[in-house]
């Protein structure tokens, strides 16, 4: 008997890969999303077999109807992208802050048993050790870096989940490490690293490209390919243990100029850093210990040369039509 399942912020685009997987082995799925950052166009052709609840995360009683009559709730509904964590640090707590309660509130009060609640590698911030497992100290360096509003929020929810939510059957909570892939957003450094590369081979057809990069480009972290991601993402969901956290990303530690060369091979090119100034608050190394996730019998399939030439193959020849226009 399949299960009903609600993903909230299922229309983004972590949410809409996990809710397209559901479906796909035989869950019955609703999604909640408000649109502003995706659209059903992320559900692709299934859009159809999935029941859509318009609706704001912020909204209790909004989040109550959703939440009734169903048998478990993944909580994705964020604000996410580096460049809303500087602009709008405030709504991002919001967002968060009363988004975790509202879902915790909710399930409590119509009996739902399993909670999954997205958090982070954010919360760790600078980690102490690399790789970072799931007992590193949650860390806000600098309460008045609006850069935290993210980081802390999440921190926030996992407390509220674990804590609040303590009387469900099942409270699981997975921090995703750094994931990309086609139709991911325009705020993060893989579709930057493209558009910017496309950008500066307009017009050309031979030699070496500079690319200005935030830092020196000795800067790392570990990528997860969105199709893994789910899949890792139903690994802890089918063996999570209750109250249980988990990495869900790779061991694969990068550096951003290496991830620049796969980006500069799929145009053909050759390219030249060009070093510049770190955002504040950025952190210089970052990639998880993911036994935890690995004893659940998960292991990566796709290689970074993969991912990255699909991801940019999307951001060159398709996003110009398909996503710029709501960026």
């Amino acid at each position: 008997m399949s299960r009903r399942v609600l993903v909230t912020g299922g229309l983004g685009f972590l949410g809409a890969s996990f809710a397209r997987a559901l479906l796909a082995r035989g869950e019955s799925v609703r999604v909640f999303d408000n649109g502003t950052r995706g659209s059903a166009s992320r559900l692709g052709d299934a859009a159809a077999h999935f029941e859509i609840v318009d609706g704001d995360i912020r909204d209790a009683a909004a989040v109550r109807r959703a939440v009734e009559g169903m048998d478990a709730v993944c909580h994705f509904a964020f604000i996410n992208g580096t460049r809303f964590f500087y602009e709008r640090p405030g709504e991002v707590l919001e967002v968060g802050v009363k988004g975790i309660f509202n879902v915790v509130d909710a399930c409590k009060a119509s009996g739902v048993g399993e909670l999954y609640v997205a958090s982070s590698s954010e919360v760790y911030q600078t980690p102490p050790r690399v790789p970072t497992d799931e007992t590193v100290p949650l860390v806000v360096p600098d309460p008045h870096n609006p850069r935290y509003s993210y980081g802390g929020g999440k921190i926030l929810s996992e407390l509220v989940a674990l804590h609040a939510g303590d009387a469900l059957h099942r409270v699981v909570v997975f921090r995703p490490h750094n994931v990309y892939g086609p139709a991911m957003g325009f705020e993060h450094v893989i579709p930057e690293l493209v558009l910017r590369f496309r950008e500066r081979t307009r017009g050309t057809s031979s030699g070496p490209v500079d690319l200005p990069v935030q830092g020196t480009g000795k800067e790392t972290r570990a990528f997860i390919f969105v199709d893994d991601f789910t899949r890792g993402l139903l690994h802890v969901v089918d063996g999570g243990v209750h109250r249980g956290i988990y990495n869900i990303g790779t061991m694969d530690e990068t550096a951003i100029e290496a991830v620049a060369r796969e980006v500069a091979g799929y145009f053909g090119r050759e390219v030249r850093i060009v070093p510049g100034a770190l955002t504040a608050g950025s952190t210089p190394r970052r990639c998880p210990d993911t036994a935890r996730l690995r004893a659940l019998g998960f292991e990566p399939k796709v290689s970074l040369a993969e991912g990255v030439r699909a991801t940019a193959r999307w951001y060159d020849e398709d996003a110009q039509t398909k996503e710029r226009a709501k960026a």
